[in-house]
């Protein structure tokens, strides 16, 4: 059924046909960098938070991003708190593996966190733990009506740093 929604959702933009479904499960960044073949900080994970009034708020990331709490309380005037897997699926529509900020069930501020745009594109999911498509973060933010771009994540930054020095060490 989640899927569906989303599909119903790409409808809008011609890119339901985009939507990629895979043999095996994509439910954690690792498995979905696994089922695509890339790396996995360019899977684009949804956080589920609990907001105010407990309507939820939902926090798109790269895959290697950690919620910084501190930046997110800076941010959001309010503790970080994860929804539980049973508030995820009531609030989006979607269980846990497949948790999407497309084809929601409830009208959620979508946030997307400047950990992805070191990326071209990124792979969120779709709806189900065995899914994904393709966006630019500019399809990011459209498709997902996001609110802002914000910065409420630690972690990805040392990754990269890993990274530049791995390559130029290989050079």
């Amino acid at each position: 059924m989640s899927f569906e929604s989303v599909k119903a959702h790409f409808k809008q933009w011609n890119r339901e046909q985009d939507m990629m479904e895979f043999e095996t499960s994509s439910a954690t960044v690792e498995l979905a960098a696994e089922a695509i073949g890339v790396i996995p900080a360019r899977i684009a994970k949804t956080l589920s938070f609990r907001g105010e009034d407990d309507q939820a708020i939902l926090v798109v990331a790269a895959g290697d991003a950690k919620i910084d709490n501190k930046k997110f309380r800076q941010t959001f005037g309010f503790k970080a708190r994860m929804l539980t897997p049973d508030e995820v699926l009531e609030q989006t529509g979607h269980a846990i593996g497949g948790v999407c900020p497309f084809g929601l069930k409830n009208e959620l501020d979508v946030y997307l966190d400047v950990s992805m745009k070191r990326f071209d594109t990124l792979f969120p999911a779709c709806g189900s733990s065995n899914s994904a498509i393709e966006l630019t973060n500019d399809e990011m933010f459209q498709y997902s009506f996001a609110k802002d771009w914000v910065d409420v994540c630690k972690g990805w930054e040392e990754e990269e740093l890993k990274e530049k020095v791995a390559l130029n060490h290989d050079a």
